[in-house]
């Protein structure tokens, strides 16, 4: 087998491996044999990403737009289901994120004191395992395959290493789930029943699709199906509140996974299987997720300023910046440009950059409260001095959630608000209340964590312990985001050049076509 065509099973194929060594002999292995055996599974991916990500045009297929393409046998041809991966410019950049995001959630659970540590990272490498697989299969059986493999982890993880709420959160987070699944799942089963040559393969599918063969009364329908079903499953407004619960009870490495990465599965998928089969499906329904959107960002944003916890209020801010990302998919449409792609690859961007700063928020997040126990704002305060390195990542942290220049989600951001600016001006203007919703709650728990006076609950605990500074393991973890978010931030081509040959491949050069009228 070539080396282009072993990349992706050995990027999915090793966490998975890594993992059952871990569940099955973790125990009987030495402790550093556990670690190393972890280590492997957590870098290995992230390294082959980095290297995907550099050499991506060495082999690239001009004709598929796809590289790395490899088949694997999985004796499921008759039913035109095959494990075919690869790579294009809009799934890679996801890949690249799951592989940093995993890699940093590794070294954030090897150095935890989580309980029997080696069925939790196991665990932990299964999600990583479906992620990977999530962003590398052409063959949307498999893409919705994985998708399911790594929500069975991450329940468990939350049941059972959860916080106090976790039984709750847990089952509200399976309900809603299951439901966005079951729903997107008949959209995909309709789209390849319609397509009448039953194949999963998305280049196959999208070259059946071009010809414009579905008409305009089943496009709507299979649009909504995939809509609201995704939709769910990205905490679209209003079917976001199984998500602030879920990754404010989840172990912060879950909390950093799902956020930051199993949610873009939604939004992935609307973009790569609705928008690219169904563009005049788009124009429909573009109107009411322009709304919903706004939902996220206006009234999500709104809750998000009055929370009074930190973790809860990282959590809800992951669900308002979900909002921009569906504006950059609705900016597509007819709606707001007509066929303009900068919306799409300005939403993939913000994509990529809020799993990098959120899942730093969340690693943050949590060194607060291992040194005051708390995340109350009402019982901190002033830890900037006894933690000044550490109050200097999360103030970092907090600029690049807002979207300042300087970090990758400024340029997301940036693309949407301008692939927008045909809108009428107030609608542009709430669009862009979220930067200042943002930045309000932002800088508010920056002043209330790290600044002002210490609340007497904290004085207590420090005198008990004394707060150190961040330590060498938190701070390799925020390095690792840190990076991605400051390079990407100073140089967007490194993600955005392949974003924008893709969208200007697949969805370009022509604007959405009427689909064909309802038969009479």
């Amino acid at each position: 087998m070539e080396y282009s065509a072993t990349q992706l099973p050995l990027a999915i194929g090793v966490p998975f491996v890594t993992g059952i060594l871990l569940m099955v002999f973790g125990r009987a292995l030495p402790s550093f044999l556990q670690k190393a055996t972890a280590y492997a599974g957590f870098l290995v991916p992230a390294v082959i990403g980095i290297v995907a990500a550099f050499r991506f045009d060495e082999f690239v297929s001009p004709e598929s737009g796809y590289a790395f393409l490899s088949d694997i046998p999985f004796g499921l041809d008759a039913l035109g289901i095959q494990m075919t991966l690869g790579l294009n410019g809009i799934s890679l950049p996801l890949f690249l994120l799951a592989g940093i995001v995993g890699a940093a959630a590794g070294i954030q659970a090897i150095n935890s004191p989580a309980e029997n540590q080696p069925m939790y990272c196991g665990l932990l490498l299964f999600i990583l395992s479906g992620l990977l697989g999530v962003f590398a299969s052409i063959d949307i059986f498999f893409f919705y395959f994985f998708h399911e493999f790594a929500l069975i982890p991450t329940f468990i993880l939350i049941l059972y290493w959860g916080g106090i709420g976790r039984r709750a959160a847990a089952i509200q987070m399976a309900v809603y789930l299951t439901a966005g699944a079951m729903i997107s799942l008949a959209g995909i089963a309709l789209l390849v029943i319609k397509s009448g040559t039953w194949t999963f393969n998305l280049i196959e599918l999208k070259n059946i699709y071009a010809a414009g063969t579905l008409d305009a009364g089943t496009q709507n329908l299979v649009f909504a199906l995939l809509l609201f079903g995704f939709g769910i499953l990205v905490s679209l407004f209003p079917f976001h509140s199984w998500a602030p619960a879920t990754y404010t009870e989840a172990p912060t490495p879950v909390s950093m996974l799902h956020a930051g990465v199993l949610k873009k599965f939604g939004l992935y998928g609307l973009i790569q299987i609705g928008v690219q089969l169904m563009p005049a499906a788009l124009n429909h329904w573009a109107p009411v997720l322009f709304w919903l959107a706004l939902g996220n960002i206006v009234i999500i944003g709104l809750v998000t300023m009055s929370q009074r916890h930190l973790k809860e209020m990282i959590s809800y801010s992951s669900v308002m910046h979900m909002g921009p990302c569906f504006l950059g998919i609705v900016a597509y449409s007819s709606f707001a440009s007509g066929g303009d792609t900068a919306g799409l690859g300005a939403a993939v961007m913000m994509m990529f950059a809020h799993g990098l700063s959120v899942a730093l928020l969340f690693v943050l997040s949590h060194a607060v409260y291992r040194r005051a126990n708390t995340l109350d704002f009402a019982d901190l305060g002033g830890l900037a001095k006894h933690a000044p390195l550490l109050a200097g990542f999360f103030v970092a942290a907090t600029m690049a959630s807002i979207g300042l220049p300087g970090f990758a989600n400024f340029w997301g951001e940036l693309g949407v608000f301008v692939s927008l600016g045909k809108l009428p001006a107030w609608q542009l203007a709430l669009v862009i209340s979220g930067i200042v919703i943002s930045a309000i709650y932002g800088l508010r728990a920056v002043a209330a964590v790290f600044f002002g006076s210490e609340s007497e609950s904290l004085k207590k605990r420090l005198a008990e312990k004394p707060a150190a500074d961040i330590a060498f393991g938190e701070r390799a973890v925020v390095l690792v985001l840190l990076a991605g978010l400051v390079a990407v931030g100073f140089w967007p081509k490194l993600v955005s050049g392949k974003i924008d040959a893709a969208a200007q491949k697949d969805f370009a050069p022509k604007p959405p076509a009427t689909a064909p009228a309802n038969p009479q």
